[in-house]
């Protein structure tokens, strides 16, 4: 019998990390890695995650581009170092995929977020953002001059460019500066892939039925990941709604639970050691034992039925519960 011999080819896709000072950071991804099919979805074991996750790769591609000398210089920190660890994404209207420069030597020092929303954004959408940060009654923000337009204050900078919201926040500085750093994104952007609609773990999957009601309609864009403690975020996100799950991890649940307890519009529910939904705002907090509280949280903030948002509650709760 003749064999024919088998040519395998091996294609190594590299990717430099354009800007001075990228040395500084470990395991840099190739920016090749974005096209990751969506179907492939990180190990549930905080172990065994992956140092590219895909819950941040549009954004991590961002900062892997980013001048880290220029951020150094700019915000006169010490060091800059690129984190390759899960970030999960940031919850809102609009809600942002993440990415994060560590600002110091200690694992709990300052951070510099760089965020891209993951839905198509407009002028509108924009207006609408900083609407939001004004309600928080927060340091009045002021017009920024990048990109299409946007505002900020000494701690953070969000602009509009080619359909999308851009956010690099940190610690407190000065507008200008923020703006330096928003530059130095809209110069770092062209080239950059759409964000994957869909990164999906499967355990999340079992709440998305209840889910879909809560918010009214399917969600179009889902974000699951991890905290760096290992516990599971789950987001579904439309343009007009969001809900997700996670978990904080504190001493004080007891005390921290004593005002929700107390709160008029607080359902009880039978859940962990205590639960509530607020009948006002539809978050739902649940207590496992005297350190874990995990939220459920719809945005925007509205009166939801309380049946509709307890069965969310009772899909999503053995996940945090066991």
């Amino acid at each position: 019998m003749r064999i024919r011999p088998v040519v395998l080819v091996v294609v190594l896709a590299l990717a430099g990390c354009g800007g001075p000072g990228n040395e500084t950071a470990p395991n840099v991804p190739p920016l090749v890695s974005v096209s990751t099919p969506p179907t492939q979805t990180p190990s549930q074991t905080p172990s065994e995650t992956p140092s590219t996750p895909p819950t941040a790769k549009m954004a991590e591609t961002l900062c892997v581009r980013m001048d880290q000398q220029l951020v150094q210089s700019t915000l006169g920190v010490p060091v800059v170092t690129l984190q390759t660890k899960p970030v999960p994404a940031d919850f809102g209207l609009p809600t942002y995929d993440v990415c994060q420069f560590g600002l110091s030597t200690s694992p709990n020092g300052p951070l510099l977020r760089v965020e891209v929303s993951v839905l198509p954004a407009t002028k509108a959408t924009l207006t609408g953002a900083q609407k939001a940060y004004a309600a928080t009654k927060g340091e009045p923000a002021k017009p920024a001059a990048v990109g299409e337009g946007g505002f900020g204050t000494s701690t953070f900078v969000v602009f509009l460019l080619k359909g999308r919201l851009y956010k690099v926040s940190g610690p407190a500085a000065t507008p200008a500066k923020y703006v330096v750093l928003g530059q130095e994104v809209v110069r770092q952007a062209p080239g950059l892939p759409e964000p994957q609609p869909l990164i999906a773990r499967p355990d999340c999957e079992r709440g998305s039925s209840a889910a879909a009601k809560v918010m009214g309609a399917p969600a179009m864009v889902r974000r699951d990941g991890q905290t760096a403690l290992g516990d599971l975020v789950c987001g579904w996100v439309n343009p007009t709604s969001v809900l997700s799950t996670s978990v904080r991890r504190t001493p004080n649940a007891e005390a921290l639970m004593a005002p929700i307890r107390k709160a008029a519009t607080s359902q009880s529910i039978p859940l962990g050691d205590e639960a509530y939904v607020d009948t006002a705002t539809g978050r739902t907090t649940i207590r496992v034992g005297a350190d874990k509280l995990v939220d459920l949280v719809p945005l925007p903030a509205r009166a939801i039925d309380p049946d509709t948002m307890t069965a969310f509650a009772l899909a999503m709760s053995p996940l945090y519960t066991r």
